[in-house]
Protein backbone atom coordinates (compact mmCIF):
# COMPACT_ATOMS: atom_id res chain seq x y z
CA UNK A 1 0.00 0.00 0.00
CA UNK A 2 1.44 3.38 -1.04
CA UNK A 3 1.10 6.16 1.49
CA UNK A 4 -0.17 9.56 0.40
CA UNK A 5 2.38 12.40 0.31
CA UNK A 6 2.35 14.61 3.38
CA UNK A 7 1.66 18.28 2.94
CA UNK A 8 4.19 20.62 4.51
CA UNK A 9 2.49 23.38 6.50
CA UNK A 10 4.77 26.36 6.15
CA UNK A 11 5.06 29.86 4.90
CA UNK A 12 6.15 29.87 1.26
CA UNK A 13 9.83 29.05 0.87
CA UNK A 14 10.37 28.42 4.59
CA UNK A 15 12.27 25.16 4.55
CA UNK A 16 12.03 24.27 8.24
CA UNK A 17 8.86 22.23 7.70
CA UNK A 18 10.49 19.97 5.12
CA UNK A 19 14.25 20.37 5.64
CA UNK A 20 14.94 16.68 6.26
CA UNK A 21 12.79 15.57 3.32
CA UNK A 22 14.38 18.15 1.02
CA UNK A 23 17.87 17.04 2.02
CA UNK A 24 17.03 13.39 1.38
CA UNK A 25 15.39 14.12 -1.97
CA UNK A 26 18.21 16.27 -3.30
CA UNK A 27 21.20 14.35 -1.94
CA UNK A 28 21.44 12.30 -5.13
CA UNK A 29 18.87 14.11 -7.27
CA UNK A 30 19.46 14.86 -10.94
CA UNK A 31 19.03 18.63 -10.67
CA UNK A 32 21.21 19.06 -7.58
CA UNK A 33 23.82 16.30 -7.30
CA UNK A 34 24.41 15.79 -11.04
CA UNK A 35 23.58 19.19 -12.53
CA UNK A 36 23.88 22.24 -10.25
CA UNK A 37 26.72 21.13 -7.99
CA UNK A 38 29.14 19.93 -10.72
CA UNK A 39 28.48 23.06 -12.79
CA UNK A 40 29.15 25.37 -9.84
CA UNK A 41 32.39 23.55 -9.03
CA UNK A 42 33.47 23.82 -12.67
CA UNK A 43 32.82 27.57 -12.67
CA UNK A 44 34.86 28.01 -9.49
CA UNK A 45 37.80 25.88 -10.62
CA UNK A 46 40.69 25.55 -8.17
CA UNK A 47 39.54 26.69 -4.73
CA UNK A 48 42.45 25.36 -2.66
CA UNK A 49 43.37 27.93 -0.03
CA UNK A 50 40.44 30.21 -0.89
CA UNK A 51 37.75 31.33 1.57
CA UNK A 52 34.27 30.62 0.18
CA UNK A 53 30.85 31.70 1.45
CA UNK A 54 27.69 29.76 0.52
CA UNK A 55 24.64 32.03 0.87
CA UNK A 56 21.62 29.80 1.36
CA UNK A 57 23.77 26.77 2.04
CA UNK A 58 20.92 24.38 2.90
CA UNK A 59 22.22 21.14 4.39
CA UNK A 60 25.74 21.90 3.16
CA UNK A 61 26.53 19.56 0.23
CA UNK A 62 28.37 22.25 -1.74
CA UNK A 63 30.31 23.27 1.34
CA UNK A 64 31.41 19.64 1.75
CA UNK A 65 32.49 19.52 -1.91
CA UNK A 66 34.48 22.74 -1.53
CA UNK A 67 36.12 21.64 1.70
CA UNK A 68 37.27 18.43 -0.01
CA UNK A 69 38.90 20.64 -2.67
CA UNK A 70 40.88 22.57 -0.07
CA UNK A 71 38.71 25.64 0.49
CA UNK A 72 38.01 27.28 3.84
CA UNK A 73 34.22 27.37 3.96
CA UNK A 74 31.44 29.33 5.61
CA UNK A 75 27.72 29.28 5.01
CA UNK A 76 24.39 30.56 6.20
CA UNK A 77 20.73 29.80 5.68
CA UNK A 78 17.49 31.38 6.84
CA UNK A 79 16.25 27.95 7.96
CA UNK A 80 17.58 26.83 11.36
CA UNK A 81 16.66 23.25 10.44
CA UNK A 82 18.83 23.42 7.34
CA UNK A 83 21.74 24.83 9.34
CA UNK A 84 21.31 21.99 11.83
CA UNK A 85 21.66 19.47 8.99
CA UNK A 86 24.71 21.31 7.65
CA UNK A 87 26.33 21.16 11.10
CA UNK A 88 25.64 17.43 11.26
CA UNK A 89 27.34 17.04 7.89
CA UNK A 90 30.32 19.33 8.44
CA UNK A 91 30.90 19.45 12.19
CA UNK A 92 33.40 22.16 13.09
CA UNK A 93 34.84 22.25 9.57
CA UNK A 94 32.63 25.16 8.47
CA UNK A 95 31.57 28.50 9.95
CA UNK A 96 27.76 28.12 9.84
CA UNK A 97 25.16 30.72 10.81
CA UNK A 98 21.42 31.29 10.66
CA UNK A 99 20.94 34.46 8.63
CA UNK A 100 18.60 35.89 6.00
CA UNK A 101 20.04 37.06 2.68
CA UNK A 102 17.34 39.72 2.43
CA UNK A 103 18.88 41.37 5.53
CA UNK A 104 22.45 42.51 6.35
CA UNK A 105 24.56 39.36 6.68
CA UNK A 106 26.92 38.82 9.64
CA UNK A 107 30.32 38.94 7.92
CA UNK A 108 32.97 41.64 7.64
CA UNK A 109 33.68 43.47 4.40
CA UNK A 110 36.20 41.73 2.17
CA UNK A 111 36.07 38.46 4.14
CA UNK A 112 35.79 36.05 1.19
CA UNK A 113 37.51 35.20 -2.07
CA UNK A 114 34.37 33.62 -3.52
CA UNK A 115 30.66 33.50 -2.74
CA UNK A 116 27.80 31.33 -3.95
CA UNK A 117 24.08 32.06 -4.24
CA UNK A 118 22.78 28.76 -5.60
CA UNK A 119 19.00 28.42 -5.99
CA UNK A 120 18.27 31.16 -3.46
CA UNK A 121 17.89 34.52 -5.23
CA UNK A 122 14.83 33.39 -7.17
CA UNK A 123 12.90 33.30 -3.88
CA UNK A 124 13.39 37.06 -3.52
CA UNK A 125 11.55 39.87 -5.26
CA UNK A 126 14.26 42.48 -4.70
CA UNK A 127 17.86 41.53 -5.47
CA UNK A 128 19.43 44.90 -4.68
CA UNK A 129 20.26 44.38 -0.98
CA UNK A 130 21.28 40.70 -1.30
CA UNK A 131 23.67 41.46 -4.16
CA UNK A 132 25.03 44.53 -2.39
CA UNK A 133 25.71 42.44 0.71
CA UNK A 134 27.45 39.72 -1.28
CA UNK A 135 29.51 42.37 -3.06
CA UNK A 136 30.44 43.88 0.33
CA UNK A 137 31.78 40.66 1.85
CA UNK A 138 33.90 39.82 -1.21
CA UNK A 139 37.46 41.05 -1.48
CA UNK A 140 38.36 43.18 -4.52
CA UNK A 141 38.66 40.78 -7.43
CA UNK A 142 36.45 38.21 -5.69
CA UNK A 143 33.91 36.05 -7.50
CA UNK A 144 30.21 35.32 -7.08
CA UNK A 145 28.46 32.34 -8.69
CA UNK A 146 24.68 32.70 -9.00
CA UNK A 147 22.28 29.92 -10.00
CA UNK A 148 18.57 30.55 -10.49
CA UNK A 149 15.66 29.01 -12.35
CA UNK A 150 16.08 29.66 -16.05
CA UNK A 151 14.14 32.76 -17.21
CA UNK A 152 12.76 30.90 -20.24
CA UNK A 153 10.77 28.55 -17.98
CA UNK A 154 7.67 30.80 -17.77
CA UNK A 155 7.17 31.09 -21.56
CA UNK A 156 7.54 27.30 -21.83
CA UNK A 157 5.70 26.07 -18.73
CA UNK A 158 3.66 29.02 -17.46
CA UNK A 159 2.60 31.05 -20.52
CA UNK A 160 0.31 33.19 -18.39
CA UNK A 161 3.40 34.67 -16.66
CA UNK A 162 4.70 37.88 -18.25
CA UNK A 163 8.34 37.20 -19.18
CA UNK A 164 9.29 40.88 -18.94
CA UNK A 165 7.78 41.44 -15.49
CA UNK A 166 9.26 40.47 -12.14
CA UNK A 167 6.44 38.32 -10.83
CA UNK A 168 5.90 35.48 -8.34
CA UNK A 169 4.75 32.04 -9.39
CA UNK A 170 3.64 29.37 -6.92
CA UNK A 171 4.94 25.90 -7.77
CA UNK A 172 4.27 22.53 -6.18
CA UNK A 173 7.14 20.17 -5.33
CA UNK A 174 7.33 16.69 -3.81
CA UNK A 175 10.40 16.18 -1.63
CA UNK A 176 10.62 12.51 -0.66
CA UNK A 177 6.87 12.30 -0.05
CA UNK A 178 6.46 15.75 1.48
CA UNK A 179 4.59 18.27 -0.68
CA UNK A 180 5.66 21.90 -0.54
CA UNK A 181 4.59 25.07 -2.30
CA UNK A 182 7.48 27.32 -3.29
CA UNK A 183 7.12 30.83 -4.66
CA UNK A 184 9.62 31.53 -7.44
CA UNK A 185 10.14 35.14 -8.53
CA UNK A 186 10.78 35.08 -12.27
CA UNK A 187 12.46 37.94 -14.11
CA UNK A 188 13.93 38.43 -17.55
CA UNK A 189 17.55 37.83 -18.42
CA UNK A 190 18.05 41.55 -18.94
CA UNK A 191 16.58 42.29 -15.48
CA UNK A 192 19.05 39.82 -13.97
CA UNK A 193 22.04 41.36 -15.74
CA UNK A 194 20.94 44.88 -14.78
CA UNK A 195 20.74 43.81 -11.12
CA UNK A 196 24.26 42.38 -11.25
CA UNK A 197 25.81 45.48 -12.80
CA UNK A 198 23.86 47.81 -10.48
CA UNK A 199 25.45 45.99 -7.52
CA UNK A 200 28.93 46.56 -8.95
CA UNK A 201 29.57 43.15 -10.48
CA UNK A 202 31.00 42.36 -13.87
CA UNK A 203 29.54 39.33 -15.67
CA UNK A 204 32.33 36.97 -16.73
CA UNK A 205 30.22 33.98 -17.83
CA UNK A 206 26.62 32.93 -18.47
CA UNK A 207 26.28 29.15 -18.69
CA UNK A 208 23.63 26.57 -19.59
CA UNK A 209 25.71 23.45 -18.89
CA UNK A 210 24.97 19.78 -19.46
CA UNK A 211 24.68 17.38 -16.57
CA UNK A 212 27.78 15.71 -15.21
CA UNK A 213 29.17 12.98 -17.49
CA UNK A 214 29.03 10.70 -14.44
CA UNK A 215 25.23 11.00 -14.14
CA UNK A 216 23.56 7.59 -13.76
CA UNK A 217 21.69 6.97 -17.05
CA UNK A 218 18.47 6.02 -15.26
CA UNK A 219 18.19 9.57 -13.87
CA UNK A 220 18.28 11.25 -17.29
CA UNK A 221 15.06 12.40 -19.01
CA UNK A 222 13.76 9.77 -21.37
CA UNK A 223 12.75 10.38 -24.97
CA UNK A 224 14.85 13.52 -25.43
CA UNK A 225 17.20 14.01 -28.41
CA UNK A 226 19.97 14.98 -25.96
CA UNK A 227 19.00 14.02 -22.41
CA UNK A 228 22.19 15.58 -21.00
CA UNK A 229 20.97 19.09 -21.91
CA UNK A 230 17.67 20.53 -20.70
CA UNK A 231 16.19 23.83 -19.58
CA UNK A 232 16.56 23.94 -15.82
CA UNK A 233 18.82 26.55 -14.26
CA UNK A 234 20.96 29.37 -15.56
CA UNK A 235 24.47 29.92 -14.13
CA UNK A 236 26.32 33.22 -13.79
CA UNK A 237 29.96 33.83 -12.86
CA UNK A 238 30.41 37.40 -11.64
CA UNK A 239 33.49 39.38 -10.65
CA UNK A 240 33.84 42.11 -8.04
CA UNK A 241 36.26 44.49 -9.78
CA UNK A 242 39.19 45.87 -7.81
Amino acid sequence: MTSEPQTALQQPDHYDAFADAYSRATENGLFTRWYARPAVLDLLGDVAGRRVLDAGCGSGPLLADLRERGASVAGFDASPAMVRLARERLGDAADLKVADLSQPIPYDAGSFDDALAVLVLHYLEDWSRPLAELRRVLRPGGRLVVVVNHPVIPPVMYPEVNYFATVPNEEEYDFDGVCATLTIWYRSLSAMSESFTAAGFRISAICEPPVSPDTPPELLPQGEPDPTHFIGFIFFALEAPS
